[in-house]
């Protein structure tokens, strides 16, 4: 057997706080191989990213406290080494992508110029070869037009653009061990399918090992070799794929692998009256140009979509990024401008302005993706959630906190951490949060947008029960705009599947799932295994 070119032993990481110190992982064991990909798995908030980061000592210095155990690549002392030392093995030995390109990517530098600064700062390389390798990269995965691309800025890029940017930043001095701290958490499965086989075809090239984080167990059942299974800091299984998907030894892997997307849409009436009817909505943004700002061309975003959304149902809307899933959602709710016929409880609001909209905004309601930005962090969750109220309704200060009360319980709350800030709080309750700043006005329909896609998937499961449970209880009808077929073929009834802002095909869920007839929804199906 190979001896392990990275391993930690018994390594326990804390954080300095005005109390003392906060342990956040606990003796964690683990090895990779040269060659191989081992999978960390976990929920937010089981240490995974902490582990990774550790590593390559990139935690906060100030606060950082390395409470015991060794982390040892090729052996070499990680935790001794100086940083100096440090800075000649991190991106040039050991190369890591982290899981918000847009955050990790400088907003201010063109992408070559970003590339090249990598090869400058480890090998010293000049400019021009400097230019002609990172052009070489970015060819190799993948970037179309990749001359163009290189005088571009990361706004410019969509995002599966960036994220092989990432990759191709990662990579350029060739590491012998890469870390993917949730890579592809917010691609679309085409995008996402395209980065997994990248991924895996420079590896074996290479030769690299990968420590690949993830907390969605379909990712891992295409790209390890071996997983280690991560629960509140302490690491409670490691063994191959094929044994940790077949014979989970711990409760806690056992109910991972359990938390998928499961179920069936609520039970509707099929001849429930219509809430929406949208015949030929198209969503085109002008390109002007010249002295006189003429329009010269269209983005056509949306193009000609129609379809019915009745009373109690949901309707799904799948497709990959750019599909203009969203820019329907914003449209439907008179959010962007639009032409075609927009038709909302039989009336046409396709042509109202923005005050003759007003009493119908109380009756239509959005979740947002992430619910992390969604969340004003100057905000009390009381005040979150009570916004609405002082908008729409008149109501006395006892009132409004009963209602807000209310609602809390209705996402599963305690009303008692109602004064709390967003900040206090897991991913999952924030989505709650604001799915509760949506049920507070008594709406009659929901669009949500991806509310599940940056959740783990025993959270995310979660979710999705609870928005079943409002729907049935309150009769609310959902545009639920996802990536996930598995989430859509859990909570819809409908789908629609947009290509390039066209409806490429519409149906029955449980049908166009089974039976899909374009090309690309049997693609989408296939990459997804729903």
């Amino acid at each position: 057997m190979a001896k392990p070119l990275l391993t930690l032993e018994n390594l326990s990481v804390g954080f300095q706080t005005g109390g003392g110190v906060s342990q956040v992982t606990q003796e964690v064991s683990l090895s990779v191989r040269r060659g191989e990909t081992l999978a960390l798995v976990g929920e937010s908030g089981s240490g995974k990213s902490v582990t990774a980061n550790a590593i390559l000592r990139l935690l906060p210095k100030s606060s950082t406290r390395y409470l015991g155990g060794q982390i040892r690549y090729d052996g070499i002392d990680m935790l001794s080494c100086s940083e100096r030392e440090m800075r000649g093995i991190r991106g040039n030995r050991i190369g890591m992508i982290f899981q918000e390109p847009m955050m990790s990517l400088n907003p201010l530098h063109k992408i070559g110029r970003q590339l090249c600064e990598t090869l400058a700062i480890h090998h010293g390389t000049r400019q021009r070869v400097a230019e002609q390798r990172a052009l070489s990269w970015l060819k190799k995965v993948g970037i179309r037009n990749a001359e163009k691309r290189m005088q571009a800025y990361p706004h410019e890029l969509s995002g599966g653009e960036r994220q092989r940017v990432m990759i191709a930043m990662a990579l350029i001095n060739e590491p012998e061990l890469l870390i993917a701290d949730e890579p592809t958490t917010a691609l679309d499965v085409s995008v996402q399918a395209q980065i997994l086989e990248l991924l895996k075809d420079l590896q074996q090239e290479m030769g690299m090992a990968m420590l690949f984080i993830t907390h969605d167990l379909s990712i891992v059942r295409r790209i390890a070799d071996r997983v280690a299974v991560m629960q509140l800091g302490k690491l409670v299984e490691t063994n191959t794929r094929e044994v940790i998907f077949t014979n989970p030894s711990d409760p806690y892997t056992v109910k991972l692998i359990n938390a998928d997307p499961s179920g069936l849409p609520v039970p509707v009436d099929a001849k429930a009256a219509p809430l929406f009817t949208v015949e030929k909505l198209r969503v085109w943004f002008p390109i002007t140009g010249g002295i006189l700002k003429r329009v010269k061309d269209h983005i056509k975003a949306v193009t000609d979509v129609s379809f019915v959304l009745r009373r109690g149902h949901s309707v799904g809307l799948v497709g990959e990024s750019g599909s203009g899933k969203s820019t329907t959602g914003m449209a439907l709710l008179k959010l962007l401008s639009s032409e075609g016929q927009i038709e909302f409880d039989g009336h046409d609001i396709s042509r109202l302005s923005r005050k003759q909209m007003l009493p119908y905004r109380s009756r239509l309601q959005v979740v947002f993706q992430d619910p992390f930005s969604a969340l004003n962090p100057r905000m009390s969750v009381a005040q979150i959630i009570g916004e609405g109220l002082k908008v729409h309704k008149t109501l006395s200060a006892e009132e409004e906190d009963a209602v807000i009360c209310q609602a809390m319980r209705e996402v599963e709350l305690d009303p008692a951490t109602r004064y709390r800030f967003p900040n206090e709080f897991s991913g999952g309750q924030r989505q709650r949060i604001a799915i509760a700043r949506a049920l507070v006005l008594k709406p009659e329909f929901i669009l949500l947008d991806e509310p599940t896609s940056s959740l783990d998937r025993t959270v995310q499961f979660q979710v999705l029960t609870l928005l079943k449970k409002l729907q049935q209880k309150h009769g609310l009808s959902y545009l639920f705009i996802s990536h996930d077929l598995h989430v859509v073929k859990s909570l819809c009834h409908y789908t629609l599947v947009l290509k390039g802002g066209e409806v490429v095909e519409q149906g029955e869920t449980r049908r166009l799932f089974t039976e899909p007839q374009h090309a690309y929804t049997q693609e989408l199906v296939n990459l997804s295994s729903v």
